[in-house]
């Protein structure tokens, strides 16, 4: 059996571009703004090769460079990258009204979630005006096996292909509750064919459940899910299933029969040769 080379092998694959990409990428929640060589810690690049793609970044407006301590953090502009992104997506533009309907008749915290690579993406949200448990911003990715949203996708993938998906998860647990055994999933994805939505209770964050349902392209291709997140403090497991169920499949069906969505390839099947390297950092530093 022939194997794809790694995707960073191809002669196609732009190195210098990946490492500068990597220099946006590391910034975060816990690294909201570094120096040189923090930058150059955090990415695995050198400290030259790190001041060149920061520099050219900030003259783009990527970046921004405090005067005094001369830590760089991301600046504004960088926000487009990701705003272009929602801007431009059939699943978001098309589920939008429906998403914002369903929150206004539930009055809990919605959104859409799509897939990509071995994770949900969240791309739309709209808050519960009540007390919320649990921030999920447009852009956090989650584990697919360990959401609503991800059990919901794959449930309307051939049994053997979400199989296989499952089995190449990190199926570690994030609470007491998470469901990382193969057969449990597969259960629930079982349970997500007959009843139409999918749950979890507590698997990514503690107290927090989800009820989710798949919406479908012309050609029945999962390409996300509609989720109603509420808390354990106001609802039951057998509540929440009870009372959101119906709604996010509903919700589901009308984004999917909206025809603003098209025909799609599945979702695993948007991964380049050889392995997608979304995520990888640091990157080997060879001078460019």
């Amino acid at each position: 059996m022939t194997h794809p080379q790694p995707a960073e092998d191809s002669p196609l694959f732009v190195a210098a571009l990946a490492r500068g990409v990597s220099v946006l990428r590391a910034f975060g929640e816990g690294r909201p703004a570094m120096t040189l060589p923090e930058l150059a810690e955090a990415t695995g690049l050198s400290k030259s090769s790190v001041q060149r793609f920061a520099h050219t970044l900030w003259t783009l407006g990527y970046l921004r460079k405090d005067p005094a301590s001369k830590k760089f953090s991301l600046g504004p502009w960088s926000l487009e990258l990701g705003m272009k992104y929602v801007q431009t997506s059939p699943l978001v533009l098309g589920g939008n009204p429906f998403l914002h309907s369903l929150n206004r008749n539930c009055q809990e915290t919605c959104s859409l979630a799509e897939p990509d690579g071995l994770d949900m993406v969240y791309v739309a949200r709209f808050a519960t005006h009540k007390e919320m448990f649990v921030n999920m911003p447009v852009g956090m990715r989650l584990p697919l096996y360990t959401t609503a949203s991800g059990r919901a996708v794959l449930a309307r993938l051939d049994p053997d292909v979400a199989r296989g998906l499952l089995e190449r998860c990190d199926r570690k647990p994030f609470t007491a509750s998470t469901i990382t055994d193969l057969d449990a999933l597969m259960a629930e994805l079982e349970f997500a064919r007959q009843h139409g939505y999918a749950r979890s209770n507590s698997e990514f964050y503690p107290g927090d459940m989800t009820i989710s349902a798949a919406v479908l392209d012309a050609g029945g291709t999962p390409l996300g899910a509609v989720n109603v997140s509420v808390p354990s403090s106001r609802w039951s497991f057998e509540q929440a299933q009870a009372v959101f169920g119906p709604q996010v499949v509903e919700t589901a069906h009308a984004i999917s029969a909206s025809r603003t969505l098209g025909r799609s390839h599945p979702f695993y099947e948007w991964e380049p040769p050889g392995g997608s390297l979304r995520g990888a950092l640091p990157f080997s530093d060879d001078e460019a």
